[in-house]
């Protein structure tokens, strides 16, 4: 193999240039995340390819990484085809997506880092569009509901809160069986609320949540103290 120093001139000038693309694209990864105890990014992508704006495969693998708020265990994600800003990045400006970008990969969250998360605006908003879905009548902005616990078992989700009525901090559980009916939708079922103890509203009925268009799951796993998913999402630019 030739010595980098008696490679022709242009050819060393094309592989600084690819190197400094490739960590353009790494760190434009790890500032996806605010916090990440460890990341590896594996970039499969030739000296023309990068130089043609063209990443035909990424591959992602995190452990306890938080995006958005949320508190992820471990992700593991691949993307191909993956173009990008490159005449913008080559002079200096920040890397951009030009086109929405399939993902596909493994996510694990377990019960400790889900429950830390309960801060975030993704799960909280979450949370709330359930209970107003099972009890309209708790809309936050008439009882301002603070989510405390979430509690992981096969196939089944507890969740605890205090809802602020009247000057009152009234203790609220809601527990349920959550499943996959369909890439882009998710079944509740078995549904049981109490307030204070006292049950009011222990349902049969099914609810039917839609993740949207940008969403398909292969796999929703809920085990004690573990949540499992599989699948695609599109990343938007």
């Amino acid at each position: 193999m030739p010595d980098q120093n008696s490679l022709p001139q242009g050819v060393n000038k094309i592989r600084i240039i690819t190197s400094v693309l490739k960590t353009a694209l790494k760190l434009w990864l790890r500032a996806q995340v605010s916090q990440v105890s460890q990341m590896e990014v594996d970039i499969k992508a030739s000296d023309r390819q990068l130089l043609s704006g063209c990443v035909p495969w990424v591959a992602i693998f995190a452990d306890h990484a938080v995006y958005q708020g949320l508190h992820i265990t471990q992700i593991k994600l691949a993307a191909e085809n993956i173009q990008i800003n490159i005449g913008q990045v080559l002079k200096g400006q920040p890397l951009q997506l030009l086109h929405i970008v399939p993902v596909v990969g493994d996510l694990t969250i377990e019960e400790e880092q889900l429950n830390a998360s309960l801060s975030s605006e993704l799960l909280s908003a979450a949370l709330n569009d359930l209970l107003v879905k099972l009890l309209p009548e708790y809309c936050p902005k008439s009882k301002p509901v603070i989510w405390q616990k979430i509690s992981l078992d096969n196939q089944i989700i507890k969740l605890n809160a205090i809802v602020a009525s009247t000057g009152e901090q009234i203790p609220l559980e809601i527990n349920f069986s959550l499943n996959l009916l369909s890439g882009q939708e998710l079944q509740l079922s078995q549904i049981k609320v109490t307030e204070n103890a006292i049950a009011i509203l222990e349902s049969s009925d099914s609810y039917n949540f839609h993740l949207g268009s940008d969403v398909d799951l292969e796999e929703l796993t809920v085990i004690p103290n573990k949540l499992v998913c599989r699948g695609r999402v599109n990343v938007n630019p």
